[in-house]
């Protein structure tokens, strides 16, 4: 069972026990409506995910479940529920505060839930699900339960807490869900909780910018209007920083204008409300231009920062000119078929190459190839994309996209990058789809570095799309880097076709080309650092952002330029302007960290390692060589004097005031050994070896405990314990060993009535 499977049944349990709760002592009827359950037609894993930060009381013991305030004295429920049922708490305040900076937005939201399920005498544990926008990364948590207060921090891997942590902890429910456990809390208790995580701007071909965050909430997450007023605060801060002219497309909350602050744009909605909000937050806008745009935003550092240098920001937004030609394509992809990409990844795959083959004209050109040990071709060259040959081209992959064998990608890049290294009058494009790691990663790299350097013409574009977590992300993403062309992946299987269609139109429809700035040429070479380190094409519905840090002087004016679709050369003037209220390295921190792992990780460097450890910590995000822990900020201490006359010790649990590791958040470098194996593509965190030993440690002291006592009670109490496999085993085995003494007797009764 997937941990997204796991999730949906303890949140179908939960719902089920919440039932128990009662509101009104006279008649025993509850005031509101019992949560409602999706009927079996709509039934299905995805119907209990949360669409809302929300947090739920994990119940392993059903009978702590009652009104904290007004005891219903229901019959006691015998048994535990395994794996723990999640009953959704109701909310009493939420507050959603957005700052959108460039291609970025910052998300906060507060809220306050009430653990209005369990019995004030005891106590449980909660968990706080996420879900998060486009590339959402978190950057911290704060919890307050009580007197006592939780908070997320990032540390080195050399930090004393992380050796000293428990094993078990939060990450990823699925991809852009993130949960996180709250140690014990009271029933009847409030917990506050402040969440705080960036994601990406949507960006389309029309030019608009869409903030989208989910905050739909379910009907049971709302506490009787009677006993708590709602009221529904919404803050949004907009900072395009661009000097273009704001045009305001739509929103789904009636949102007014506060305040305006040079370019900056404050909107806020704060209004009572009977229930909370069923739908998603959407803030559309626009940017006015006909044409290609952009600048280059300075600042300077920070007193805090550890890297003095001055920074800089370029980018550069195609318009909304739909007059503008989009250059010639010949198109290659390189499909990896080995045995590990068998069912969901393959036919992804192929569903998403076929519907990106229409979307070509007749001028356009394409091929197939498709590799494992061995390569396979559609044709022996590039072939014009007709309706005939794109319908021959899809009867091709359902009959030969077979998956079997190992993972080859050397061979075939290769002779790809040969067969595209005279291509002129178009861009040759590259899209490597592969959910597996080589051996020859660096290599590769190196040599597709030494072949892009030697051709003459136009240089093919490699994009790269990893599947799962078995390929080695940071490969591709260098791989790609090094091909001016575009990286993405899927972590999830279900997202694997809709994210290789939008990474396929994105890198394909390019409207301008090799893009230099000569402006860069007269900075110190040893003090200028910028990621990614080629200027990416411009393509329609895509934004390019460069960031970097320097040492100098730029001059007032920078000149970009580039080659159009008709090979024509053109120049853009980009406006220089310093900056003070945008924090330019914490729009770029998720991608610079991303970038020097990269390098990182193909150069081998320990000074980049520790480079990104100290911009890991500094802006709160976990990367490979860092990890976020939970950790206890403070609490009330027991009185020393008093603990004695009681005979406690001030430390009953040794674990209680130890952090936990939250698991996920780093995708490692690949598993060759995986790869090899040719293991299904994995999207899920595979358990350590220890694992494994813990829980067949757990199962003995399960079942050694669950005979200590005979008696009726903790025979039932320990049968509880014993999940359905094993029960089926057992009866199955009393049933053989009543049918083994049945045969025994009518062979004695046999041989008796032999004797007289």
């Amino acid at each position: 069972m997937s941990f997204v499977d796991e999730f949906s049944r303890s949140v179908d349990d939960g719902l089920k026990l919440a039932k128990r709760i009662y509101t009104s002592s006279k008649d025993q009827r509850p005031t509101a409506a019992p949560p409602r359950q999706p009927s079996p037609m709509e039934r299905s894993t995805e119907s209990f995910l949360p669409t809302a930060p929300m947090v739920y009381a994990v119940i392993s013991d059903p009978g702590i479940v009652d009104n904290p305030d007004i005891p219903s004295y229901q019959p006691y429920v015998y048994g535990r529920c395994d794996p723990p049922a999640l009953i959704p708490l109701q909310m009493k305040e939420v507050e959603l505060e957005m700052e959108c900076v460039l291609d970025t937005v910052f998300v906060t939201m507060r809220g306050r839930w009430w653990i209005h399920c369990v019995t004030r005498s005891r106590s449980c544990e909660c968990r706080i699900v996420v879900p998060m926008g486009e590339q959402g990364s978190i950057l911290g948590v704060e919890v307050e339960v009580g007197k006592v207060s939780f908070g997320t921090e990032v540390v080195d891997l050399a930090d004393e807490r992380i050796n000293h942590s428990k094993s078990e902890g939060g990450g990823f429910v699925k991809p852009q869900m993130f949960y996180l456990p709250v140690p014990e809390a009271n029933g009847g208790s409030d917990i506050f909780a402040t969440i705080k995580w960036s994601q990406k701007l949507l960006y389309d071909d029309e030019g608009q910018f869409t903030v989208h965050i989910p905050f739909n909430f379910p009907t049971y997450a709302n506490a009787p209007s009677k006993i708590f007023v709602k009221r529904e605060k919404i803050k949004l801060t907009l900072n395009a920083g661009i000097g273009k002219e704001v045009l305001l497309r739509g929103t789904s909350h009636a949102l007014k204008e506060k305040a305006r602050q040079g370019e900056k744009m404050i909107f806020v909605y704060d209004e009572a409300v009977e229930n909370w909000p069923t739908k998603d937050f959407n803030f559309s806008y626009c940017l006015h231009s006909a044409d290609v745009f952009g600048g280059l935003l300075l600042q300077s550092p920070s007193v805090h920062d550890y890297d003095q240098r001055d920074m800089f920001c370029l980018f550069l937004l195609p318009g909304n000119n739909k007059k503008r030609k989009v250059f010639k394509r010949e198109v290659v992809f390189l499909i990896d078929t080995s045995g590990s990409m068998q069912r969901k990844p393959i036919e992804s795959v192929k569903h998403a190459v076929f519907s990106s083959l229409l979307e070509l004209t007749d001028q356009d050109f394409f091929n197939i190839v498709s590799f494992s040990d061995d390569v396979c071709s559609f044709s022996t060259c590039l072939v014009p994309a007709t309706e005939e040959m794109v319908e021959s081209a899809n009867q091709w992959m359902g009959t030969n996209l077979v998956t079997k064998g190992g993972t080859n990608i050397s061979r075939p890049l290769n002779e790809v990058m040969e067969s595209l290294a005279n291509t002129k009058g178009s861009i040759p494009h590259i899209f490597l789809i592969t959910d597996g790691s080589v051996e020859d990663e660096r290599a590769i790299c190196a040599n597709i570095r030494t072949q892009i350097t030697n051709t003459k013409s136009i240089s093919p574009r490699i994009s790269t799309f990893g599947i799962g977590l078995f390929c080695n992300h940071y490969f591709l993403r260098m791989l790609a880097s090094i091909g001016r062309g575009h990286y993405d992946a899927a972590y999830d299987p279900d997202s694997i076709e809709t994210r290789m269609k939008a990474w396929i139109r994105r890198a394909s429809h390019t409207t301008l080309a090799n893009l230099t700035i000569d402006a860069f040429n007269n900075l110190d070479d040893s003090e200028f650092e910028v990621y990614p380190q080629s200027i990416p094409d411009i393509s329609a519905g895509c934004i390019t952002c460069m960031f970097g840090r320097y040492k100098g002087k730029l001059p007032t004016s920078v000149k970009a330029k580039g080659c159009l679709a008709d090979l024509s050369a053109i120049e853009l003037d980009l406006k220089v302007e310093h900056v003070k209220d945008m924090q330019l390295e914490k729009v770029f921190a998720k991608q610079h960290i991303d970038f020097l792992t990269a390098q990182a990780w193909i150069y081998e460097n320990k000074q980049l390692e520790n480079k990104i450890t100290k911009l890991s910590i500094q802006n709160s995000i976990p990367s490979e060589y860092t990890r976020m822990i939970m950790a206890r900020k403070n609490s009330v201490e027991v009185d020393t004097t008093k603990a004695k006359k009681q005979g406690l010790n001030k430390r009953t649990d040794p674990n209680e005031r130890l952090p936990i590791i939250i698991h996920g958040l780093a995708i490692g470098f690949g598993n060759i050994i995986a790869t090899q194996e040719n293991t299904p593509t994995g999207f899920s965190e595979l358990k350590p070896p220890e694992a494994l030993e813990v829980m067949f440690t757990k199962a003995a002291g399960c079942c050694s405990s669950a005979a200590d006592c005979c008696c009726c009670m903790c025979l039932i109490r320990g049968c509880s314990r014993i999940n359905d496999q094993c029960f089926i085993v057992f009866t199955q085995l009393c049933t053989a060993l009543a049918c083994l003494g049945c045969v025994e007797c009518c062979s004695a009764v046999c041989c008796n009535n032999g004797d007289s």
